[in-house]
């Protein structure tokens, strides 16, 4: 019985992640548009039928519909499907992260606080990646509640204010210099990014995030340039990478730190 009962709790914390980056996508879609995400219903793109409660179940709706509109057939995109997959699996490595909760003081749906605005924060960086991608540009307002998120961290985690204040600065403000330098070698959008993300990571996560975006970044500029698809003029957008780096250090970060400094300060630096 317990087993079970511990298997729906991760059910559910699964579909949790899965229907908030459903929506995610929703807005990820409409707001380029100047679309409200919050108004009006879901709708085939293909024959604008609304979709009905059946066909909004995450995951299990595209599998049941064989990825196809009920009414017109159109084929439903497959990233619909990856992308309520990613949100369920990172539901569930939020809630290992930081923790689940199962009482109305700990959290929700079996997750605790901290992991359920760690996995809102993750939605909103799904959401800025696919506009980024799309438009280069990352809308103020989801950057402002991805800052919020952070905000709401620090204050699940007083301890952390210094750290979370550092890291708010620790690569904004030198992008925003190198910009002052190299007009346009950085978007604002970008800027406001590291800002708010370094609230809930610190500084030490929000510095990995950002060499990990380089890292990212620096590697498909350099596959653009060796298939000739872009030149050394050309830009792409790096808010995908900086998303990524961000989610990564969030949600795995120590373990990558830890084996940062062990592997060069007693590998490498065995004196020191």
């Amino acid at each position: 019985m317990l087993l079970f009962l511990e298997a729906l709790l991760w059910g559910i914390r699964f579909m949790l992640g899965a229907a908030l980056f459903s929506f995610m996508n929703v807005v990820a879609w409409r707001l380029p548009q100047g679309k409200n995400p919050l108004s009006g219903r879901s709708f085939c793109p293909a024959c604008g039928a609304e979709l009905q409660a059946q066909d909004l179940v995450p995951v299990f709706s595209w599998l049941a519909l064989r990825g196809r509109c009920r009414r017109c057939g159109a084929k439903i995109a497959v990233r619909y499907l990856l992308a309520e997959l990613l949100g369920g699996a990172l539901a569930v490595g939020c809630t290992l992260r930081f923790g689940a909760g199962l009482t109305l003081r700990e959290g929700l749906f079996g997750m605790s606080w901290l992991a359920l605005t760690a996995l809102l924060a993750c939605g909103l960086l799904f959401a800025l990646a696919l506009i980024d991608a799309k438009t280069q540009l990352l809308p103020d307002s989801l950057n402002l509640l991805l800052a919020l998120c952070g905000l709401a961290g620090l204050l699940l985690r007083p301890a952390m204010w210094a750290s979370s204040l550092t890291g708010a600065l620790c690569v904004s403000v030198p992008m925003l210099l190198l910009c002052l330098v190299i007009p346009g070698a950085f978007g604002g959008g970008d800027i406001k990014l590291m800002a708010a993300a370094g609230l809930l990571l610190g500084w030490r996560h929000t510095l990995l995030a950002a060499f990990l975006a380089v890292l990212g970044g620096g590697g498909y500029g350099a596959y653009l340039l060796a298939k000739k698809l872009a030149d050394r003029k050309d830009h792409f957008a790096f808010g995908p990478f900086l998303c990524t780096g961000i989610v990564i250090a969030l949600l795995v970060g120590d373990p990558i730190l830890q084996w940062y400094f062990r592997f060069f300060l007693t590998d490498l630096l065995p004196d020191l």
